[in-house]
């Protein structure tokens, strides 16, 4: 019998029931995966809210790390006793064990530990894409990262700053400022829509910044389009304080040729080839020190519920993990 987080319909974090169901056999090209660590990430919440929609009923869970148990036919990437790690779908990731593509897992070196695994690579290879592919970065960019205190954001702002840029941190709190700091930004400012844009100017000397990652969505959407440079970047990619507005071209145009884009994950991992290319290039990051996995706080799969809420509440200060 394997434990099992279930969705059966949208809500709040008690929505989240834990219960017991028997193991299943992989198929071909699958594997069995008994899951040491489980990631948790806002994603995970908007499904279970219903602000992103799923079939119902689901087992939440995109990230994981774990032992492959069994193999089915056909597989040949991976082998029983590997140590793996994955970060796409398919939703299941909030169990004990589960079935999982064996092309989509990725092999982890001895030395990184399950729960760093599982708090790391879902979120590494979201910044990569950004940072490497929505807008290169190189020396000289001047970039803006909202919740560079989290989990997320921590991983950006030491790549962005090993990459060459001018880091500008945004963060909720004043509490959260020295870590945003510790983990690259140049400059860190608390957010208040009403200000940051002038902030902004002021700390570029009215040069603004050639691109912003925007996680929060409705609340930071004017104020971002307003931090940017002429012909400027916003990638909105989150939506933790709502779907951003709907935007009109001409406003685009108005504040100076401005471009706009929604990047997802899937997306920029819908290849095989390209999931492993970016989930090889995190590892490499964290092998030379580039970024580190950190792991705030574990909580134990059936407080699943426990995690969502202080997800939400803003308490966290980094990776959360539930752990089987």
């Amino acid at each position: 019998m394997i434990a099992r987080v279930t969705l059966q319909q949208f809500g709040g974090p008690e929505v989240l029931r834990i219960g017991q169901v028997e193991d299943q056999h992989p198929g071909p090209g699958e594997v069995w995966l008994e899951q040491a660590a489980i990631g948790v990430n806002p994603l995970d919440a908007s499904q279970r809210s219903g602000a992103v929609k799923i079939p119902l009923p689901a087992t939440p869970g995109l990230e994981g790390a774990g032992v492959v148990a069994a193999v089915g036919a056909g597989v040949t990437q991976v082998a029983v006793g590997d140590r793996v790690a994955y970060a796409t779908g398919p939703l299941g990731g909030y169990a004990s064990g589960r079935l999982y593509p064996a092309e989509r897992l990725v092999k982890l070196p001895d030395e990184l530990a399950f729960d760093e695994a599982a708090a790391l690579l879902f979120k590494g290879i979201t910044a990569q894409y950004l940072l490497k592919t929505t807008y290169p970065v190189g020396p000289g960019t001047r970039v803006l990262i909202y919740g560079a205190g989290g989990a997320l954001g921590q991983i950006m702002a030491s790549w962005a700053k090993h990459l060459g840029a001018l880091v500008v941190g945004v963060v909720s709190r004043q509490g959260s400022v020295e870590r945003a700091r510790a983990a690259g930004c140049d400059e860190v400012l608390v957010f208040d829509a009403r200000t940051l844009a002038a902030q902004v100017h002021d700390l570029t000397q009215g040069r603004r910044v050639d691109v912003v990652y925007d996680g929060v969505g409705r609340a930071s959407f004017a104020a971002s389009l307003d931090s940017l440079r002429p012909r400027g970047l916003l990638v909105s990619f989150g939506m933790t304080s709502g779907a951003p507005p709907a935007v009109e071209l001409a406003t685009l145009n108005a504040k100076g040729s401005l471009f706009l884009t929604r990047p997802s994950l899937a997306a920029h991992t819908a290849t095989t080839t390209e999931y492993q290319e970016r989930a090889g290039d995190v590892l490499q990051a964290v092998a030379a020190g580039i970024i580190r996995p950190r792991v705030w706080q574990r909580y134990r799969l059936a407080d699943a519920a426990r995690a969502h809420a202080d997800l939400e509440a803003g308490r966290s200060e980094g990776a959360m993990v539930l752990v089987p």
